[in-house]
């Protein structure tokens, strides 16, 4: 059995300046860790966090500027895929994330639940400045 975190976030923000904080490799680094993603379909790339030494290493599998990506997330014992799909309404944009594949309820998909919801507070920061 495949477990999956799901998570939804609201933002007054245009889905552009959304979809830049997803894609950008300097603005997304600066709520989720460095990396040097590019959206571009099986451009590989890598997340990474040298105070918790860890690395993700990261395919992307989809992209449908401004309303969906996904790409792999592979490192720290998981190998899981994660989609965003953005949505825009009333000024609103909806941001839902989806990561699957989690094997079991353990400590990396507690972490992803529980990171997921702190780095989407920290989205909301870095979009007021945007």
């Amino acid at each position: 059995m495949s477990l999956t975190v799901l998570q939804d976030f609201n933002f007054k923000s245009p889905i552009e300046k959304v979809w830049l904080a997803l894609t950008d490799a300097n603005t997304l680094g600066k709520w989720v860790m460095a990396n040097d993603i590019k959206p571009v379909v099986g451009h590989k790339f890598q997340f990474r966090n040298e105070q918790w030494n860890l690395i993700i290493d990261s395919e992307v599998l989809e992209v449908e500027e401004p309303h969906k990506l996904s790409y792999t997330w592979v490192g720290g014992g998981i190998n899981t895929t994660v989609t965003w799909t953005l949505k825009h309404e009333d000024g609103t944009t909806h941001l839902h994330l989806e990561q699957t594949g989690f094997e079991k309820e353990d400590q990396a998909f507690n972490g992803a639940k529980y990171g997921w919801a702190k780095m989407g507070e920290e989205l909301n920061n870095v979009l007021e400045v945007l």
